[in-house]
């Protein structure tokens, strides 16, 4: 598939006699030694894998230039889509290759900005990160979350905006939770697990999550426990105030399932119960804002691409609710309310388009947006009548507006400079056809003049789960493949939520495999169409997009010559046995289900690789602190991989560490990674090009 590599002398990787029995079915596990990141044994294995890994990309001549070129391009200025809280406004900027944001306020947007938080200050290498934040009412005071190595585990604190101090304020132990806070700006309300065991914080599965307030100068010990179910150990609770401080609303989750449960509690009434609005998990309801009693919410019920519904909290039952913006052929992604009307968010074949309602429902207009891209933010109060977005594509980057929502017009805030003319690239979407004929979108990006002899390196990215849509986005990394001469083709695969619940569930579970025909469909229609060629044909994509790039190199390795699959879930049978795995059942199924057991068992990537197969040129990618998706998952397949692969093809891990998933990795740290992505594509797939 490639050119010859020198052999390459990959660790040992001792198996062990571990086997389990799936309703007779006998599986061995004979790396199950590597779900223990901690023993001596693991670390050892750690050090020897890098260090082959190391060894092999520091040869690669493109590497360094790689490097230089994108900082260079990422040395740009980066704005956040500004908010106002108080009297103040609020936005993150960074000056180009700081490793975290810089959080600013500011009173008018004339004025001076003042440094709120720098979480650079936090830690020498960048690997403190600020991972939520939340203003008081009045805007004088910031809860803020940190994440330390890229954990899912955060701390939260609270700082005096005027002054930039923090209080004593100092909350531990919690995960999947934002802060919201109450009216009266004494205290905020946030949802929090027990006490985890320090040695095995990082693996242990997550359960019983709780939701506090917790009062201004209290000890977290004192926190009020607002709502706890002991009979439902998956459940989570995300708590919200109102607009108008009046309620809180208490959206209760349940794993990764779009489905959820709405309670609310009355806080004009201390001794006011947990009134169950919504009590049977069987659609998705995303709170917009209140009127008194009547409740609007978004919804997926009985419309799978969503709608806006009205309910009146005196007369909860199904049959006096009242429909404000019916379903329509696109799928509405998220509704504010500002100037006394909404704002409605959709996907219109994976590209965004943004329409204004009465709150009667009546439309007004659509807002004009640059092109084909991806806008967000549209945040703020009802009264306010300006707003912010950001619109961007693969070939534009985050460009924040103003936008009056009187006139319906909007006006550039802030434009970066980034060191390429986008007038050189172009995008386009297509549409092709999947195994069983389903009809599925993709964008291919590249320079212009590109030849269609199949001769162009080429990067297809995938993700297809867990209702999340591939909409354009810009990339400094991609911009540098791009330069290279590489395509970039992004296909909206099913299991994502483009076009609504349906086709994210006709890539759930039993139909899982669906999502894998999808993107290996993709491959074959870049190849069809002369984009390029087998031999030139990279794939890639993290977490759920890991497991899509495992599922498929095992299921076609002729297809693809390289593969990198980057944080993936990649044990099929075990990935519910670790932190917060368990909640992924709802995606993909369960092991302990019989039927389900057999179609995990199918595609797991981890069960599916074949001793003498040639596979394609591989680099998993991963981090020591990975506690979403625990580098298990990829050290096994790792080792599996190396152990089955009969080519010359490099199989390398690359293992980070003092980092996690990926949220609030330092920029130094993403950059090295790109460039080593790149530079080992340039090798296994002899691209050429400019890379000056």
């Amino acid at each position: 598939m490639t050119a010859p590599n020198p052999a390459i002398v990959y660790p040992s990787s001792p198996k062990v006699e571990q086997v389990d029995d799936y309703y007779g079915t006998k599986i061995a596990d004979p790396y199950r030694w590597l779900e223990n990141p901690d023993s001596e044994q693991t670390q050892a294995w750690v050090t020897a894998q890098n260090q082959v890994t190391f060894e092999y990309l520091t040869k690669i001549p493109q590497r360094q230039i790689i490097q230089q070129r994108l900082t260079k391009l990422w040395d740009y200025e980066k704005y956040s889509i500004p908010f106002k809280q108080g009297d103040r406004y609020f936005y993150f900027k960074n000056d180009g290759l700081q490793n975290q944001s810089v959080l600013y306020t500011l009173r008018s947007l004339a004025d001076e900005p003042q440094v709120l938080l720098d979480p650079n200050k936090l830690s020498e290498d960048g690997t403190v990160a600020l991972t939520d934040l939340a203003i008081s009412e009045d805007g004088k005071r910031m809860a803020y979350g940190l994440s330390a190595s890229g954990s899912d585990w955060q701390e939260w604190k609270v700082r005096d905006v005027e002054t930039c101090q923090d209080l004593s304020d100092h909350l531990q132990w919690i995960k999947f939770s934002s802060a919201s806070w109450s009216h009266d700006n004494q205290g905020f309300f946030y949802s929090r697990y027990n006490e985890p065991n320090e040695k095995t914080k990082l693996e242990d599965t997550n359960y019983f999550q709780k939701l506090y307030y917790h009062r201004l100068g209290t000890a977290q010990s004192e926190d009020i426990l607002v709502y706890e179910r002991p009979d439902q150990k998956e459940w989570g609770f995300s708590g919200d105030v109102t607009e108008d401080g009046r309620y809180l609303l208490i959206s209760v989750w349940l794993g990764t399932d779009p489905r959820n449960l709405v309670f609310y509690k009355d806080l004009t009434n201390p001794a006011a119960a947990v009134v169950e609005l919504i009590d049977e998990f069987e659609a998705d309801y995303s709170f917009i804002d209140n009127q008194g009693p009547i409740f609007w919410f978004s919804t997926d019920r009985d419309a799978s691409r969503k709608r806006v519904i009205a309910i009146d909290t005196r007369q909860p039952n199904r049959a006096h609710w009242q429909e404000v913006i019916p379903q329509t052929t696109e799928t509405l992604q998220g509704v504010g309310v500002l100037n006394h009307q909404f704002v409605a968010s959709y996907l219109k074949d994976a590209h965004t388009e943004i329409r204004i309602f009465n709150l009667d429902g009546t439309f007004i207009r659509q807002v004009e947006l640059p092109g084909l891209g991806s806008a967000g933010g549209f945040g703020g109060k009802r009264e306010d009548t300006e707003t912010f977005y950001s619109y961007t594509s693969f070939t534009t980057p985050p460009t924040i507006y103003r936008y009056d929502m009187v006139t319906g017009k909007s006006t550039l805030f802030r434009q970066p400079q980034v060191d390429f003319n986008p007038a050189d690239y172009e995008s386009q979407q297509v549409f092709y056809h999947s195994k069983d004929g389903t009809r599925v979108p993709m964008f291919i990006t590249y320079k212009k003049g590109l030849k269609l002899d199949g001769s162009n390196p080429t990067y297809l990215y995938g993700y297809g789960g867990f209702n999340v849509s591939l909409t354009p986005s810009f990339s400094v990394s991609l911009l540098v493949w791009l330069e290279m001469g590489g395509v970039y083709a992004v296909p909206n695969l099913r299991g994502g939520g483009e076009y609504g619940e349906e086709w994210h569930q006709a890539g759930m579970k039993l139909k899982k495999q669906n999502v894998f025909d999808d993107f290996i469909a993709a491959a074959e229609w870049l190849i069809e169409h002369q984009y390029t060629r087998s031999e030139k044909l990279a794939i890639g994509g993290g977490s759920n997009g890991g497991l899509l790039v495992g599922a498929c190199m095992t299921q076609r390795p002729d297809l693809f010559g390289a593969a990198l699959p980057a944080v993936g879930v990649l044990d099929m049978l075990r990935f519910h046995k670790f932190t917060i795995g368990w909640a992924w059942v709802s995606e993909y199924g369960s092991p302990d289900d019989p039927e389900q057991f057999k179609a995990l068992y199918a595609y797991s990537p981890l069960h599916n690789l074949k001793p003498g197969t040639v596979y394609p040129s591989t680099l998993i990618t991963t981090a020591d602190h990975d506690d979403r998706v625990v580098p298990a998952h990829s050290f096994k397949f790792a080792a599996a991989l190396q152990a089955a692969h009969a080519g010359s093809n490099p199989v390398l891990i690359r293992i980070e560490t003092k980092a996690g998933h990926g949220a609030g990795k330092p920029t130094a740290k993403i950059i090295e990674e790109t460039s080593d992505k790149w530079a080992f594509l340039t090798k296994v797939l002899a691209v050429q090009g400019d890379k000056s």
